[in-house]
């Protein structure tokens, strides 16, 4: 079981983790890049001049093949650790008789774990570029854990649980966000805000297309290796 799990989880977040690695070079890598000039003051949005316009333009990846070997390799580790939880909870789930894993149901796996791991978090947390200022770190530390299982409870409750204690799980998914997370009482930012939503979305998407493709390479595995 041990060696089963152990190879699963390594092919699907191998797997995994250079889908996602190749999704943020062509979408999120550039964007990111082209946040630092805001943060480095190269451009200017909203200058001295009060003009809401500024130059737009994405730089080249350049030749820091450190920094994206660093990236690359970030995803792999990511991946095969959530690949590891994943597939206990799949093992688990699987063993206790509440269903049988298949590659069809691994997508499902694949989008919880984002809901839980990703979107959820981003409802209070969103991603951002670099040069904005958000509350203390471990105030939204905190609260980031605290959404993660939470959400990641629920879901499992929802997908699992029977009768009226299922809206538990309703609730856990919710408090999170009714309680809310950190937050200034001013915006800070020195980037166009359509760069920062651009940003955004395309982290979220490169996200939930990881997931998914992590959670059909477990089940993929997993059922290949039984």
């Amino acid at each position: 079981m041990s060696q089963k799990l152990l190879t699963s989880a390594v092919f699907a977040g191998l797997a995994a983790g250079l889908i996602a690695a190749a999704l943020q070079f062509y979408f999120v890598i550039p964007t990111l890049l082209e946040g630092e000039l805001f943060e480095g003051g190269t451009r200017v949005h909203f200058g001295a001049d009060g003009s809401p316009q500024s130059e737009r333009g994405v730089p080249g990846l350049g030749g820091e093949w450190g920094r994206h070997l660093m990236t690359v390799g970030f995803n792999i580790v990511t991946y095969v650790g959530f690949g590891f939880l994943m597939l206990a909870a799949m093992a688990l789930t699987e063993m206790k008789g509440f269903t049988t894993i298949t590659a069809r149901q691994g997508i499902i796996w694949g989008l919880c774990g984002f809901i839980a791991i990703q979107l959820a978090p981003a409802i209070g947390l969103p991603p951002v570029l670099p040069g904005t200022i958000g509350a203390e770190v471990e105030a939204r530390q905190a609260w980031w854990l605290g959404t993660l299982i939470a959400s990641g409870l629920g879901l499992w409750m929802i997908a699992f649980v029977r009768g009226p204690l299922a809206l538990v799980g309703v609730a856990l998914l919710a408090a999170p966000q009714l309680i809310g997370a950190p937050r200034l009482d001013t915006y800070w930012g020195v980037a166009p805000p359509e760069l920062a939503a651009q940003f955004v979305t395309y982290s979220l998407g490169a996200a939930a297309v990881g997931w998914t493709c992590l959670g059909f390479f477990c089940a993929y595995f997993w059922t290949r290796e039984a």
